[in-house]
């Protein structure tokens, strides 16, 4: 789509440019390549040149504008390298150290798709005001297992991939035991997890 875009802006701006130069020609140049056509066709007024000229400058400056509204659409739709750079960079940061609970009943069977999915949502929220919200994708490898883990991250419009490496332990601080119906201990004990995470450019 950004090559199909960049192609069409390209056009743009070349027939923008033919317009111009077309506005910019001398009415008396034109007086003789239409006399020489058809030497009997009546004279043009200077009105005609006028009005020709606000028309072809119009239609010019329409289509600059246009071009530049297009480029404005893909800048504010794709992730640039640096902003994905700098939002996987503050995203490892934050991730890093931060302790989760695990599944109630012990089924680490959904635990790629939740890192990928923890891993996506940190670095949106890490893109910045010029970053899009969404366009993100970290695709885990075949040999993740839930203690370690490693997903290629990469983003609509950016041409560089990093790979994040995820190491899931059990939680120094100990799980947690919810209180049971009458105030004492539960039955229930929910896994805590810490996060140990790095980052580095390329795929994983």
């Amino acid at each position: 789509m950004r090559q199909t875009l960049s192609t069409l802006n390209v056009v743009v701006f070349v027939l923008a440019a033919g317009l111009i130069a077309m506005g910019c020609v001398k009415a008396e140049r034109v007086r003789r390549w239409r006399e020489s056509f058809n030497p009997s066709a009546p004279e043009l007024p200077d009105s005609a040149f006028v009005v020709a000229r606000v028309v072809l400058f119009g239609m010019a400056g329409i289509g600059i504008f246009s071009a530049f509204q297009f480029m404005a659409v893909v800048a504010d739709g794709e992730w640039s390298d640096d902003e994905l750079s700098s939002a996987v960079s503050q995203a490892t940061a934050e991730l890093d150290g931060t302790s989760r609970f695990g599944d109630i009943f012990g089924d680490d069977s959904g635990f790629d798709e939740e890192f990928a999915t923890m891993i996506e949502e940190e670095i949106v929220e890490n893109g910045g005001g010029g970053a899009p919200q969404d366009g993100v994708g970290a695709s885990g490898a075949a040999s993740n297992k839930p203690s370690d883990a490693d997903y290629t991250v990469q983003a609509a419009g950016a041409d560089v991939a990093f790979c994040v490496h995820v190491v899931r332990t059990p939680s120094k601080d100990g799980d947690y035991e919810p209180p049971g119906i009458a105030g004492g201990a539960g039955s229930v004990t929910v896994p805590n997890y810490d996060f140990a995470v790095t980052s580095r450019e390329g795929e994983c």
